[in-house]
């Protein structure tokens, strides 16, 4: 972490402003940092961040602090689970990172930005993952953008801060993708991802059986992982 500064003692960052110090910034954004893509490949497996927490602590227990999991660590789960004030990734970025380091990479944490929400919160946690993303990459960790879109008055700025041509995340689990109406801004909010972003790779956690998702699968590289849920089931009808 040699790239931080230190702040005086009188100053509290309560902002992490030291994540994006050396960031780029889109010309014309709305001032959401840049955050290049610094996985070199396709993750092999995806690990929750709270699977990936309890392994870490599992290990440190038996004294293993140099134990590997060739996993990339997600967040497609209850923002409760790694935002809140006590053990978030947010508010304890440097634990966090000290947890990911026994991992293969990260998919930038999924903050919501739900339809209901504010619409200045949904660019703040916008700009909390590309933030957070930026800075793990800088720390050397492998870094995979996740993409999130709302309705049609967010594609003017959701995008912002992710490299074209590159791989990118999305989650399809509790989406509310079974109600039309969230189906049809669901799909239009893709392929104005494909339109803005141009990617070569999308990874998706959870179901891939759209129709929108098939009819590009001769173009991009769709890889898929099941969600907890989906193999929990699975396992379950398999005893």
């Amino acid at each position: 972490m040699a790239n931080e500064k230190k702040i005086s003692a009188d100053c509290k960052d309560v902002w992490n402003a030291f994540m994006v110090r050396s960031a780029d910034f889109p010309q014309n954004g709305i001032g959401i940092p840049f955050c290049p893509t610094t996985a070199k490949e396709i993750p092999c497996e995806l690990i929750s961040y709270t699977e990936a927490r309890a392994t870490y602590n599992r290990q440190m227990k038996r004294d293993n602090k140099n134990f590997f999991v060739n996993s990339f660590v997600h967040f497609y789960q209850h923002d409760r689970k790694f935002d809140g004030k006590r053990c978030g990734i947010w508010f304890q970025p440097r634990r966090a990172a000290e947890i990911f380091r026994h991992f293969a990479g990260i998919i930038t944490p999924d903050f919501s930005t739900n339809l209901d929400f504010p619409f200045p919160w949904k660019i703040f946690n916008t700009y909390r993952m590309r933030a957070f993303g930026y800075w793990y990459g800088t720390l050397g960790g492998a870094v995979i953008n996740n993409v999130r879109w709302g309705e049609e008055d967010t594609f003017s700025w959701c995008f912002e801060g992710i490299a074209h041509n590159s791989i990118v995340s999305i989650g399809t689990v509790a989406s509310g993708l079974r109600d039309f109406e969230n189906r049809k801004l669901f799909e239009t909010g893709f392929f104005k991802m494909i339109e803005v972003l141009r990617p070569h790779t999308i990874i998706v956690y959870g179901s891939d059986k759209y129709s929108c998702i098939e009819s590009v699968r001769q173009q991009i590289k769709i890889v898929q992982f099941d969600s907890e849920r989906a193999l929990a089931f699975a396992e379950k009808n398999h005893v």
